[in-house]
């Protein structure tokens, strides 16, 4: 059983995205979100992307914790 703790840094390597502190905080400060716009309706994600997101989201799986960081730093 894998119990890494995901982080935003594994986050964006998951989603093919730079994954260094500074490439996360320049995607996060490009990359704003509307509070109406769901984070996996964003229109900066590929489809995969998006697919990742909205099922991990919806799962609760390890990387919810993460997907909610996320969120919450893009609204």
């Amino acid at each position: 059983m894998d119990t890494t703790t995901q982080t935003l840094e594994t986050l964006f390597a998951q989603l093919g995205l730079k994954d260094d502190p500074v490439a996360i905080k320049n995607f996060v400060a490009e990359h704003r979100l509307p509070a109406d716009v769901e984070l996996a309706q964003a229109p900066f994600w590929n489809a995969s992307q998006a697919s990742f997101i909205r099922e991990a989201w919806r799962a609760d799986s390890d990387w919810s914790d993460v997907i909610d960081e996320l969120n919450a730093l893009l609204h």
